[in-house]
């Protein structure tokens, strides 16, 4: 049975992954291209792999893995930003290139995939990766919870629509502003040049996995062929997101107005914000875990068909974060998932420092990569 393969999009790279290894692919300013493969410890088949509970896992890890590949490939453009001054100047912060949040982000909607295997290596352990990941979960909650609740909050002054906070009317506004700051949000960071870039590289990626699936020679001519979409994207995931929560807040609304019988809430509008806010809190988890199975079924039954259509919503969003990469770009994605193929089949082999190739076609050389 071959492996299932998942993937995000770094700065000038690609990360794949499948459930035994993991690779990342930059390309140097120079052309060259750095492999940095690893053995990954499969999940099993514990309760991380059981219905709701698996789709926690997978984002949780996802996010550590893809933010830590995202560091490492802004230190190799950092490095080359500096090569360019010539006169060891200090290099613009990483806040530069892209801020840590921003970061977060895009690793959130540039993954895609469901493997959610532990790294087996030291440096995955280290104290800073727990509160690296932390962040960007942080600044998701407020972004895309808190502000769409004071932006649905100001829709209901403004119109004096007399909605309470737990109805779901109100719940619909929410997700209506929080589908619109997603996609202001991205539009926003589309601009930034480096944020583009990944993006490309993004739809490399999908192009890469979709050639994979297809069960094709992986080569730039078949990737170039494929779309640039792809069900199992983590920009459909934030959509999907939007709508279900709709549908879980509405129900725990409901709950606390049996509980709290006329008066769903204590005190006034602010205070009843505000703990509506810390109540949504502990149901993130299920609202992540219910869009990840039916992510998961729309990904398996949806992509061909009349069915096709639930998954517009996600395409036309994919569409800010995905762009037609170049065939230099295709060559990175097609690499990484070379060597990830090439790890999953050697999984007992020691991990290799960090390789180089001066083209793509001396990867295509290497005897285990050309494998692919």
């Amino acid at each position: 049975m071959r492996p299932y393969i998942g993937g995000q999009a770094v700065i000038e790279g690609v990360m794949m992954r499948s459930p035994g290894s993991l690779a990342i692919v930059c390309r140097r300013k120079n052309g060259e291209l750095v492999v940095r493969e690893r053995p990954m410890t499969p999940s099993g088949k514990g309760p991380r792999s059981w219905p709701f509970l698996r789709g926690i896992g997978t984002l949780v890890e996802s996010l550590k893995m893809g933010s830590q590949a995202l560091r490492w490939s802004a230190e190799l453009y950092e490095e080359d930003m500096r090569s360019d001054d010539g006169d060891g100047a200090k290099p613009p912060a990483k806040g530069g290139v892209l801020s840590a949040l921003a970061l977060g982000v895009v690793a959130l909607v540039t993954q895609d995939g469901e493997c959610h295997p532990e790294p087996s290596d030291r440096d995955s352990k280290k104290k800073g990766s727990g509160i690296a990941a932390a962040l960007p979960i942080l600044f998701a909650v407020v972004l895309f919870v808190a502000l769409p609740q004071a932006g649905a909050e100001g829709i209901n002054r403004l119109f004096k629509l007399g909605l309470e906070v737990t109805s779901p009317g109100f719940q619909a506004i929410t997700g209506t502003a929080k589908l619109l700051i997603v996609v202001t949000y991205l539009l926003g960071i589309r601009q930034i040049a480096e944020v583009r870039r990944v993006f490309q590289y993004h739809g490399a990626e999908h192009k890469t996995i979709s050639t994979y699936e297809a069960k094709e020679d992986l080569v730039v001519e078949n990737a170039r062929q494929k779309t640039t979409m792809h069900a199992r994207c983590g920009t459909t995931f934030l959509v999907m997101v939007a709508l279900v929560s709709i549908v879980v807040f509405s129900v725990a609304g409901a709950l606390l107005g049996r509980a709290w019988g006329d008066t769903p809430l204590p005190g006034g509008r602010l205070v009843q914000n505000v703990l509506f806010f810390l109540l949504k809190l502990p149901f993130l988890p299920a609202v992540a875990a219910v869009t990840f199975e039916i992510q998961r079924l729309f990904a398996r039954y949806c992509t061909v068909g009349p069915l096709r259509v639930l998954l517009w919503p996600g395409f036309l969003v994919q569409k800010i974060t995905t762009a037609e990469p170049d065939d230099s770009q295709l060559e990175v994605a097609l690499a990484s998932l070379r060597a990830t193929l090439w790890r999953e089949e050697a999984q007992t082999a020691p991990a290799q420092p960090d390789r180089v190739f001066a083209t793509y076609g001396e990867v295509l050389a290497d005897p285990g990569y050309a494998a692919g």
